[in-house]
Formats: structure tokens, sequence, C-alpha cells
């Protein structure tokens, strides 16, 4: 028996921090589409199962659109169980929406709910799981008890205790989960792949997000098959790569550049290097040491790429360097001025290059950007 274990697709994400109105509208369909091509798999590939480990859905402010492909992708997938755990970032609306709801639609509550969801040789493929509330939930795992003999799959929304997150997530302790009979332990909210081992007997994995988006969310997206051997109650698992766009962020050092022109030739060079396709999301970021009167313009660099790529951006992380011996008896504005700069007590290091690049520039009468 084969089982699609996904997560954390935030369908109706409004992806307005990098990307401008149109974009970030493309963006959100494209998300939707995935999803449904997901589904689309899992026929193709007669997979009768669907486990949604939390996040369906991104805001509380579910649009009709994807309320109804969500729904009717559902309803046109009889041979399909979807098994629908709530995540932090879901809420009831989806639920609220149907007049009725699909027999292959299941769902979870705030205690353990299960389904028996196919058969091995030894016993049943047995399906847990619980959403978390506000309470304290440390009782929750003394309440769980598993037969040895089953195929047991337990799924929770939340972070592991290696894991830190900006959100206010429920903190899954795994050492109360371990030595309990679980075979696969089926996670959400961590956007990125992870397998690993459990304990002696089971597996533990976050399938990650179908579709980055942003970039901290680099990398291959997609979700996981689990296929269960009837006759042995083992399982394999492969990764399926299924996201519209990737989202990358190479690193460029351009320390020793002395302009903009040579910065985009090391960039060209570092992008010709890792093949990025032309629909790809990147952020170039720019590292090393630079001289202060470096003629480094931002939007001019960012100008070169931007026809190359889906979106790109350059974010600035040079330091500049400053050699005071050169500026030491220099008796010009520009001297005194950097000499009353470098003697400051107030000012890092760092900050003291990026006040003497803007000096410098303002001094020759130039813009200059952050």
């Amino acid at each position: 028996m084969k089982f699609i274990h996904c997560a954390d697709i935030h369908l109706d994400s409004r992806m307005s921090a990098n990307l401008e109105r149109e974009k970030s509208k493309e963006r959100k369909a494209e998300i939707l589409r995935t999803f449904l091509r997901m589904i689309d798999y899992a026929e193709e590939q007669r997979i009768s199962v669907i486990l949604i480990a939390g996040d369906l859905f991104d805001t509380n402010k579910v649009s009709k659109t994807a309320m109804n492909a969500v729904y009717n992708c559902i309803c046109t997938h009889p041979d399909v169980d979807f098994y629908y755990l709530k995540g932090n970032h879901d809420v009831n609306s989806f639920l609220a929406s149907m007049e009725e709801i699909p027999k292959n639609l299941h769902f979870f509550s705030t205690d353990w709910t299960s389904y028996q969801i196919g058969k091995t040789d030894r016993g049943n493929i047995m399906l847990y799981g619980v959403e978390f509330d506000k309470q304290d939930n440390s009782s929750l795992y003394n309440r769980l008890t598993l037969n040895s003999r089953d195929f047991n799959i337990v799924t929770l929304h939340g972070q592991t205790n290696k894991y830190q997150s900006k959100d206010k997530v429920e903190v899954i302790p795994v050492s109360e989960l371990r030595n309990k009979g679980i075979d696969y332990l089926a996670l959400g909210h961590i956007h990125s792949y992870s397998m690993e081992k459990l304990d002696d007997r089971g597996s533990m994995c976050y399938p990650g997000c179908l579709e980055g988006r942003g970039f901290d969310e680099c990398g291959e997206h997609g979700f996981v098959v689990i296929d269960v051997e009837e006759e042995t109650g083992h399982f394999s698992h492969s990764f399926v790569s299924i996201a519209t766009r990737r989202i990358y962020a190479p690193v460029v050092d351009v320390s020793g550049c002395k302009n903009s022109d040579e910065m985009v030739a090391f960039i060209r060079d570092k992008l010709r290097e890792e093949n990025i396709p032309a629909k790809s999301l990147v952020k170039i970021v720019l590292q090393g040491d630079v001289d202060v009167e470096c003629d480094k313009n931002i939007p001019y660099i960012r100008s070169h790429f931007e026809e190359d790529f889906y979106f790109v951006k350059v974010d600035d992380e040079t330091k500049c360097k400053v050699d005071y011996l050169i500026y030491e008896h220099d008796a010009s504005l520009k001297g005194e001025f950097i000499r009353t700069v470098m003697s400051s007590k107030e000012l890092t290091e760092e900050e003291k290059g990026e006040v003497i690049r803007c000096g410098i520039l303002a001094l020759a009468g130039e813009e200059f950007n952050q």
C-alpha cells in the first residue's frame, strides 16, 4: 500500500514579501495548481491515501477560488482518501464552507483520532493523529496506545526539540514518542524535507512544503511517498520534487572588485556555475571586503539580471575596507572627513566603513543606495 505524506502547502499565502502584485497573484495560483498536480499524481500512481499534516491554508481569509478548487478536486477523486490534520495556520473556514463533507475527506480532533487505512499480513495499517489546542498537551502522549502488530502511523503538526521557529507552535517532545510502537511519524510545520530514525523500530519525517515561498526556503520541495509492504510490514520511501519554481540564494565573493561591472562579471560566473533555471526566484548575496571608494551600485547590478529570471534581488553583505594610512596626512576635505569618522569611539568598524562610503559619494555629488 502506498500513501502520500505532505504538509505546509499554505494555500492563499500573500506572497508579497518580495513580489509585486501581479507576480504575487501568479505565485498564489501556482501553489494551488501544484497541490492539484500532487492529487493527479496520486491518481496516476494508484495511491489511495493522501495525508496532509497541517497548514493546508495560510490564513483565516481563504478565497473562494482556493476552497472551491480543493473541495472539487477531493470530490472528483473518490478513490483517494484525504486525511487532513489542521496546523497552526489552519482555521475552520474550509470545513464551514462545505454544504456536505465528501466521504473521502477525514479530519482529526484535539484528542487522538484513529483510522484503519490498510492491512498487512501481520495486522492493520493504522493512522493516528491529534490537533494541538492552546492548553497543556503534555498528557496526550501518555494516552497514545498502539498495537505492536499493526503498522502504526502517527501524524502531528509542530516542531521537534531540535528546531527553532519564529511562530508560536507546539514543541513535540520526541522522547515521549520513542518505543511506543510507531513505524512512521508524519510531521508538519518545518518547510524543508528531512527523514531520520525515531527509534529502533520507527522513522520520523518532515516532507517540507510543496513550493518554497521565501528565500529561507531554497532547494527542492515536494512530498513523500511511503510504500508499506503487505507481506513484511516494512516500508520504503521516496521524495517527489514537484515545485513549479525553485528558489536560490547564491553567495558571490566580490572581494577586490573596483567597480560594479567587475561585480557583474563575478556574479555571471557564479550563476553559470550553478546553472540556475530562468524560471527561478534568485537572491544574489554579495559578500567580501571591498574598498571604501569602490563603485558599488546595487540597482545597476540588479538590472543586469532582471530579464534572466522570474524574480531577482541583490543583497549587499559586503564590508567596506578603509586603508586609513592613505588618508592619514591627506589635507583635503575628504581626508579630514575620513579621519574624523575613523576616530569615532561610538561606531563599529563596519559602521565606520559604511559612513565613509556614503560620505565619499556625497562629496562627489553622487547618490548612494542602501
